[in-house]
This record gives C-alpha cells, sequence and structure tokens, in this order.
C-alpha cells in the first residue's frame, strides 16, 4: 500500500481508515518539514530571550503565571507528559490509537506548534513500525485538549508507559529500543505541543462516522428486504413524493431502495392486494433513515474540518514572529457533532428493530412465527428480537448528550469544557450496537425470503440474500444465533454485502 503524505493538503476521512485499519504508513511533506523548523527557530530564539510564553516558560493551565526559569524548561516539559498521565478505564483499540498518532502527526505537519521535527519523526516512525501505545479512554474533559490520552500516548516517545509491539505488552523504552530509537529529551514547548489537542475524540468521532457512512447504505438494504418479505409495496419510494419534500438524506435513501427492490416479483404479485398503506417502518423508511443520513453527512463535514485543524496552544506564526494564546483546543464542535450522530445512528437502530418485530411477529407478517418451522420446539428468532430490543434500549441511554454538561477544572481557570471525548465514546458504542441490529434484521429478512419459493425478490434484494447465504445456512431448526449475527456483522463490515448489492444496482448512495 502506498503510504500516505501528510502535510498541508487535505488529509481525508478515507485517509484515516486506511492509516488505522488498514495498515497504511505515513510520510511527512517536504514543505511541512520546513514550516516545522522555522516554527522551532522562533521558540528557541524566544526561550533564549526568556521571554514570557504559556506552557513554554510558565506553568500550565491555573500554574500559569508561575515563571520557569531556562534551566528548568526541559524537565518541565517531562514533567507534564508524567502528571497528566492520570487517565482510568479500559485501553483504546489498536485501530484508535493508530488513528490518534495520525491526526496528531497531521498536526504537527501544518506547522504552528514549535515543535520539533525530530519529535514529529519519532512518532512517524512508532506508527510506521506498528508500535501501539497503551492508552486509557477515560479521563479527557474535552478542552484544553484531549489532555490525559494524549499523554498517555506521549510517554512512549520518552521511554516512559506502556505498548503493544507485535501484540506483545512492553515499555515503553522497550518499544522504542524494538524501532532502533532512543528515549527523546523533551525541549521548551514540546510536552505542552504533545498533548494539547482534540485528537482523541477526533479520532474515535471519525472511526463511528466512517461507519455509520456505511450503515446508512446497509440500513437501506435491510430495509428494503424488509419491505418485500412483509408484502410492502414501492410506491413509497417513488422520486415524486421526496422531490415535494426536498431534504437530501430522504430522497438518497428513496432511491437506494426504489433500485435495491427493481424487477421484484413479490412486490408486483401483491400489487392489487386490499391493504391500503404500509406500516410506519416502511413506509417511512425513507424519511427515518434520510434524516439520519443528513446528520452523518453534517457529522463528516465537522469532523474532516477538526482533522486538518491546528489545535494547540500557543500557535506559532513563524512568518509574522508571533504567537497567539487562544481557545482551538476546545472540544465543542466535535462534541456537538458527536452526541447528534449518536442521536441519528440510534434512530437507525429504533426503526430496525421495529421492523425486526414485524417480521417475527406472525400477527404482523403473515409468515411462521419467529421465521422458523415447528414453533414451540424451535424458537427461531424470537431471542434475537430480544437482542435488537436490548440494543436499542441501552443506545437511548447513551443519546443523552454529553456535551450539555461541563465541569470547570484548573482551580476554575478552565471553567467551560466540552465533553467531547465522552461524547466519541459513546456515539462509537451507538454505532456499533446499531451494527447488530441491523445484522439481526438482515438475518430475519433473508430467512423470511426462503419462504418465498416460486418469486424472485428485486436484484439489490436478491443480491444481499445470496451473499448472507453464502456464509450462513438457512435456520431450519434452533442453533446459537451468536455466531449467525457475528458473520452477518463482519459481512457488513468488510463491505462485502454491499459490494454484492452494489454490483447488480450500481453505486449506493
Amino acid at each position: 500500500m502506498k503510504p500516505i503524505s501528510i502535510g498541508t493538503k487535505k488529509t481525508t476521512l478515507e485517509d484515516l481508515i486506511s492509516i488505522s485499519r488498514r495498515g497504511a504508513k505515513v510520510q511527512l511533506a517536504e514543505a511541512s518539514k520546513q514550516r516545522i523548523e522555522k516554527a522551532r527557530k522562533l521558540v528557541e530564539q524566544w526561550v533564549k530571550e526568556e521571554k514570557s510564553i504559556y506552557g513554554v516558560t510558565t506553568g500550565f493551565g491555573a500554574l500559569s503565571d508561575v515563571a520557569i526559569s531556562t534551566k528548568d524548561t526541559r524537565q518541565l516539559q517531562q514533567n507534564i507528559l508524567m502528571s497528566h498521565s492520570a487517565g482510568t478505564g479500559d485501553m483504546l483499540d489498536e485501530e484508535a490509537v493508530r488513528a490518534v498518532m495520525a491526526l496528531r502527526i497531521k498536526d504537527f505537519a501544518l506547522g504552528y506548534s514549535g515543535i520539533r521535527l525530530e519529535t514529529v519523526e519519532h512518532l512517524i516512525t512508532l506508527l510506521n513500525k506498528g508500535v501501539v501505545p497503551m492508552v486509557p479512554e477515560k479521563g479527557s474533559v474535552g478542552a484544553s485538549g484531549d489532555l490525559i490520552p494524549l499523554a498517555h500516548l506521549s510517554l512512549v516517545l520518552i521511554g516512559l508507559g506502556k505498548a503493544f509491539y507485535n501484540q506483545k505488552e512492553m515499555s515503553g523504552s522497550d518499544a522504542l529500543n524494538h524501532c532502533g530509537l532512543t528515549p527523546l529529551r523533551l525541549e521548551a514547548a514540546e510536552g505542552l505541543a504533545l498533548i494539547n489537542g482534540t485528537q482523541i475524540m477526533t479520532a474515535i468521532g471519525g472511526l463511528a462516522v466512517y461507519d455509520a457512512i456505511n450503515l446508512a447504505k446497509l440500513i437501506d438494504i435491510a430495509a428494503a428486504v424488509s419491505l418485500e418479505v412483509l408484502m410492502g409495496s414501492r410506491m413509497e419510494f417513488d422520486p415524486r413524493i421526496h422531490h415535494v419534500r426536498p431534504h437530501p438524506g430522504q430522497a438518497l435513501s428513496a432511491e437506494n431502495m426504489y433500485r435495491i427492490t427493481r424487477n421484484s416479483e413479490i412486490v408486483t404479485s401483491h400489487k392489487d392486494c386490499h391493504r391500503i398503506q404500509d406500516a410506519y417502518t416502511l413506509r417511512c423508511s425513507p424519511q427515518v433513515h434520510g434524516a439520519s443520513r443528513d446528520a452523518v453527512r453534517y457529522a463528516k463535514k465537522v469532523l474532516e474540518t477538526e482533522m486538518n485543524a491546528s489545535t494547540n496552544n500557543p500557535l506559532i506564526f513563524p512568518d509574522s514572529q508571533d504567537f497567539l494564546l487562544g481557545g482551538n483546543f476546545h472540544g465543542q464542535p466535535v462534541a456537538l457533532a458527536m452526541d447528534f450522530l449518536g442521536m441519528a445512528v440510534s434512530e437507525f437502530a429504533n426503526i430496525a428493530e421495529r421492523r425486526i418485530e414485524r417480521l417475527v411477529n406472525p400477527m404482523l407478517s403473515g409468515l411462521p412465527a419467529f421465521l422458523v418451522s415447528d414453533g414451540g420446539l424451535n424458537s427461531g428468532f424470537m431471542i434475537a428480537q430480544y437482542t435488537a430490543a436490548a440494543l436499542v434500549s441501552e443506545n437511548k441511554v447513551l443519546s443523552h448528550p454529553a456535551c450539555v454538561d461541563s465541569i470547570p477544572t484548573s482551580a476554575n481557570k478552565e471553567d467551560h469544557v466540552s465533553m467531547g471525548t465522552i461524547s466519541a465514546r459513546k456515539c462509537r458504542d451507538i454505532v456499533k450496537n446499531a451494527e447488530d441490529v441491523v445484522a439481526i434484521e438482515l438475518l430475519c429478512g433473508a430467512q423470511a425470503l426462503d419462504l418465498f419459493t416460486n418469486m424472485k425478490p428485486g436484484e439489490g434484494s436478491l443480491a444481499a440474500y445470496t451473499a448472507i447465504r453464502k456464509a450462513v445456512p438457512h435456520l431450519e431448526k434452533d442453533r446459537v444465533l451468536h455466531e449467525d449475527i457475528k458473520v452477518v456483522r463482519e459481512l457488513m463490515k468488510n463491505g462485502v454485502i454491499i459490494k454484492a448489492v452494489e454490483q447488480k444496482v450500481g453505486k449506493l448512495n
């Protein structure tokens, strides 16, 4: 895989996924090297002049009025990493940490941090060699940057902390040694530069946004299959309906489902039936899916803006030979977007679960109870619906916004914080839960399609069904459904289902 250049040009969400999940290596653009060195020279000049600069020649937070002597500036930078490494909870997973490292490098590549080029290159080497610092996921309040988790990540650079390398846990110094590196001795401004930024929430949020984009396609596929086996109408996908209420996501979802159900013999078979209108979970699926799609699009825009932003403080401007103290580290834009996205993806799961209920309930579907023969002896998909219900209920709790809370920190110097990292972590969990709910809907839809032996479903529905059946057999008698759900989720995550459908109906919106 070709290395991804990180510099002043836009880094995309797809770039972040390639680095974090596919193992792509990174390289620093030449122009960025020059920008980093130019800013660094200015910092070194100011230190010699004993200029008062926050976090460089002063303490941090409420201690910003405490002057630090020139001889103590190095110790100050090491101290900030150690003192701020106060995280708790589970460790962030490998893909999240790799995403954080890539985004830290991106921020430095913009040339406003004042960090040394050598330090950035150490971080790049760790990323490219596959070193994964151990980073506790809890502790950030989402302002002053993601101080605590970024401090844990940065400990490895100075030979402290712990890391995973080749699937083994080891000390930071051992991880450096395996990469042919020696521990850095941080210079003035570097400790603060390493921990001052929104990269934890942005990395977790970026991965969640990417998965939500894919989920938006998958839930349209699942809904289309459900509509067919529940003997629904394609009328609700007619573009004229969506033209007169022109929310973009609504029209995109309707078009997807219109194409997925194209040439459906099942739909045609009941064209003149007595049913006047379908239930809302079928008839309003474009409106519900579409509203969440619009939220996903908004979140993607915010996250990609943040991915390409400089969130340090102070910010060094070499061209004007100046530095500015500001609040770009405040996570409010990401916090709001993540809370919004969490609510939107919860709605994906909510409507999917209601369709699952219609599929397994014989009073609503006209199909065998719980989609299995010899009911009573076999429970079929009865308990899969329980699981979906539990997941959507959990999502409702997780959907309470974190960004509306604020607890002052640092002796009230930092008196409004975003809690954006909590927003991002909650959103990540909501997306995972929603993926499982959609996997259950797809399983139920495929099981129901097995009953329509004399009629073909729509082209896209048939492609999705075939992809699922290659991996999961028909449920004739009860078996452990956990494995089936897991397999379908993997088909969703690795793109097998979407690819199969798109080969038949064209690229989905």
